[in-house]
């Protein structure tokens, strides 16, 4: 659906649906995650039996995640007229997830080493026992090797990699099935349109979903809070502080000076075009959730519809800055726990690692602990029975992981659009200044049902419409 003048659609682009501060989504997901944590810390044995609600919604997102980027990968390749472009832009996306990995990476060396956190703890790694999930990922993570990446990248089937939530595989298959759709020419043309209104279903579903993103944060963050405890954060404090630091200064001043050098834009404004996702993802612990509000406001933002829908989807699985800082600190502070001397050419050399593994786990539960284990497990040098040292904090970095991956994430496709001359920055800067309203937040047959309010006019940006 292209937006043209006279049709109706300008108009609808200029209005929003008016809502009472309290049915804002972003406002309720809070008052759950307060809830959540009251009755964690107050009464853990009851909030502990509130998992199942956080879970359910999770899965129920994750259900729909590889759909949604199967769909909106193809769209991104169908709707770009020349192919090379597709090359083009999936090449720089590619360049800059790399580069920016390597500067997460870094600056989660640099930290740890200034401040040596693991010093002094002297563990002992043959007492070290790995036991429940932990060693289920220590299982799977010393059986993974770097190469792995590129070899599991080709799935066993077309269904494998929905059914087992692979999204690096599902990538791999939007990708040549896009390619294959654009190249058969008029053949291709109805399976064109029925990807659209599929991606239109695909996204209803998920509007019904995220009505229950206020009890899935609740379920989450109580379950968290009631297993784990209060004590838990105090008691490896210095850590999860220290991690959360090095995040928020990556976020501003690496993330943010990008953003303000290139695209000219302002990382603050873009925090609060964002609350909502940020909300959700804070209460769920993934960013899986706000993929859809992330591709609906960055073409509302006036980001090309072919760049976001390719960008986007790819950066979940290749630009993971939170989980790029989280491996370089826990494997150091592991290193200097268990009294492991690590050169500096030693360091880099698990920076290489990293880049690989960082990748080879996206999209699978506790992802994380098994690309640290395949790291550990690849070097040789650290033990990987260490992560038992961090294994009960990791749940209260694993918000952090997620918001930074987001932004991350946001960022990389505002780039990569501005290198395509693909974003129109002017109405970027309207819209994060609040000149331009509020995009959408209800597909077009609800906001004519709802009440609406006429907003500072400006064009719409030349994209289709994303449903929410």
């Amino acid at each position: 659906m292209t937006h043209t003048p006279g049709n109706g659609r300008a108009e609808q682009a200029a209005r929003i649906t008016v809502k009472p501060w309290y049915r804002q989504l972003y406002v309720q997901v809070l008052v759950a995650i307060v809830i959540g944590v009251v009755l964690g810390w107050r009464w853990p044995d009851l909030a502990t039996a509130m998992e199942p609600i956080g879970t359910t919604f999770i899965t129920a997102m994750k259900m729909l995640i590889g759909p949604i980027v199967f769909l909106t990968i193809i769209g991104g390749i169908v709707g770009v007229a020349d192919l090379k472009k597709v090359g083009r832009t999936g090449i720089k996306a590619l360049t800059y997830f790399q580069v920016g990995t390597i500067a997460a990476l870094l600056t989660g060396l640099v930290a740890i080493n200034i401040f040596r956190l693991g010093d002094g703890v002297h563990a002992d790694p043959s007492t070290l026992k790995t036991s429940g999930d932990a060693s289920q990922y220590v299982s799977q993570g010393e059986h993974q090797h770097w190469w792995e990446f590129l070899t599991n990248i080709v799935p066993n089937s077309f269904f494998g990699p929905f059914v087992e939530g692979n999204i690096l595989q599902v990538i791999f298959l939007a990708v040549v099935f896009g390619i294959a759709i654009k190249m058969v020419g008029k053949t291709g043309e109805p399976i064109i349109a029925a990807v659209g209104r599929l991606t239109e279903v695909v996204f209803k579903v998920l509007s019904f979903v995220m009505k229950a993103a206020p009890l899935g944060a609740f379920g989450a963050m109580s379950y968290a809070i009631g297993k784990f405890g209060l004590s838990t954060l105090t008691s490896l404090g210095s850590l999860i502080l220290l991690f959360y630091a090095t995040s928020a200064l990556f976020v501003v001043v690496v993330l943010g000076g990008v953003l303000a050098l290139y695209v000219r834009l302002n990382i603050f404004q873009l925090f609060r075009y964002f609350k909502e996702e940020f909300w959700l993802i804070l209460g769920t612990s993934t960013a899986e959730p706000a993929l859809p509000g992330l591709m609906r406001k960055l073409q509302f933002m006036g980001a090309e519809r072919s760049t976001v829908g390719l960008v986007v989807p790819t950066g979940y699985s290749f630009n993971l800055d939170g989980a790029a800082i989280y491996l370089s600190l826990a494997t150091l502070y592991i290193a200097q726990a268990t009294d492991t001397s690590l050169s500096v050419g030693q360091q880099l050399g698990l920076l290489a690692v990293m880049l690989l593994t960082s990748k080879g786990a996206a999209g699978v539960a506790g992802g994380g602990f098994i690309a640290l284990t395949a790291t550990l497990s690849t070097v040789g040098s650290v033990p990987a029975a260490g992560i038992m040292l961090i294994f009960g904090i990791d749940k209260f970095m694993s918000e952090c992981r997620a918001l930074v991956n987001f932004f991350g994430n946001a960022v990389a496709t505002l780039f990569v659009a501005k290198w395509e001359n693909g974003l129109d920055v002017e109405r970027a800067r309207a819209v994060l200044s609040g000149k331009a309203g509020e995009p959408p937040l209800t597909t077009e047959a609800e906001t004519e049902a709802e009440d609406v309010r006429p907003v500072a006019a400006l064009p719409a940006p030349q994209t289709a419409e994303v449903p929410s």
